[in-house]
């Protein structure tokens, strides 16, 4: 059995809570994608960092498009 875990991220601009939303729905597109080219019998785990992980570390309210992402981890 393949472990698999998606997590989506954000840059820092607006609130904190909504890009925790933003980031899960990130990462649930990704999933939703993997469903839908078969891969049905995997264990997902689908997350959201949010802002709290930037790859580039930036102050608040920065617009960075390296930190708006989606990370797969296979296991």
């Amino acid at each position: 059995t393949v472990d698999l875990s998606i997590t989506g991220h954000t840059d820092t601009l607006g609130r904190a809570q909504d890009n925790e939303a933003l980031g899960l729905r990130r990462a649930n597109v990704i999933a939703d994608q993997m469903r839908q080219l078969g891969m049905k019998n995997l264990t997902l785990k689908v997350q959201s960092h949010g802002e709290r992980n930037p790859l580039v570390k930036t102050p608040d309210e920065t617009a960075e498009p390296r930190n708006r992402r989606a990370e797969v981890t296979i296991r």
